[in-house]
């Protein structure tokens, strides 16, 4: 019995180092473009830093979108919003420099914090669409609507979610704002690849990141605005128990089987697993 029991534990690890090695698997790519949209300066490292290293390691054109300046999410009485934003502007930068991503590659739709879902839709659409359109992306990877959690978090990731999702299916038509094909030249784009994050219970795709998670604490902890104490009071550097505290936190979190993992739900045709 303990023969078998190791042969198939031997076979289903075998089975994974197989899948984690196949070209078609989205850590794999090379040479690529990939989109990723969030909500604020902080949740494209927070789900997915450790893919991001991979892909930018491999060679792969990445842009990431932030809807939002994250102006809002301060206790420090002292802080103003426009103060926040450039902190978390700054932040996003640092984060990003650490996995790979220069600054150039990030761009700023500069909503309010909190206020996104109080934007126009059809101008939002429009805009996310032209933006699909002109970088053409072989992925595009974004806030899964459905999940729990962006469900009853805050409006900016209901609606990044939705209107990235409504972007992606527009794009792809031509009918669909022809001003853009008419005045700037952009042709339709369909997106090959979708891969949405925050998924919880739908998450269908696993990115082992085992050999990368101490670059993705690191990129998490270059938000330092967004933790204790520097929420409460802002400092621009970290209390040293503090910081020890939090990577210990973070290092327990998104693992499956004993593996350091970032959890997606892949979706074909119209956003069907």
């Amino acid at each position: 019995m303990r023969t078998l029991i190791l042969a198939l534990i031997l076979a289903f690890a075998i089975s994974l180092f197989a899948q984690a090695q196949a070209p078609g698997r989205l850590e794999n790519l090379r040479g690529k473009a990939v989109m990723l949209f969030t909500p604020h300066p902080d949740d494209d490292t927070f789900c997915c830093a450790g893919t991001l290293y991979k892909l930018a390691k491999n060679g792969n054109r990445i842009h990431i979108v932030i809807y939002t300046n994250d102006d809002k999410g301060s206790y420090d009485p002292d802080m103003t919003s426009e103060r926040l934003a450039r902190i978390r502007m700054h932040e996003e930068e640092e984060a990003c420099r650490i996995i790979g991503i220069p600054k150039e590659s990030i761009l700023w739709l500069q909503y309010h914090d909190g206020m996104l879902e109080y934007a126009n839709p059809r101008d939002l659409v429009e805009q996310v669409t032209g933006l699909i359109r002109k970088h053409r992306p072989d992925v595009v990877l974004s806030v899964d609507p459905g999940s729990d959690y962006v469900r009853w978090h805050k409006t900016d990731h209901r609606m990044a979610a939705n209107n990235t999702m409504d972007a992606i299916r527009a794009a792809e038509w031509h009918l669909y704002f022809p001003n853009q094909r008419l005045h700037d030249g952009l042709e339709p784009w369909r997106v090959p690849e979708e891969y949405y994050y925050y998924a919880g219970k739908d998450s269908n795709y696993f990115v082992n990141i085992d050999d990368v998670a101490e670059i993705k604490l690191n990129a998490a902890v270059a938000h330092v605005s967004q933790f204790p104490p520097a929420v409460e009071k802002y400092r621009p550097d970290w209390d040293a128990a503090a910081l020890e505290k939090l990577k210990a936190e973070l290092r327990q979190m998104d693992k499956k089987d004993g593996h350091y993992v970032e959890s997606f739900r892949r979706a074909t045709g119209f956003n069907e697993e």
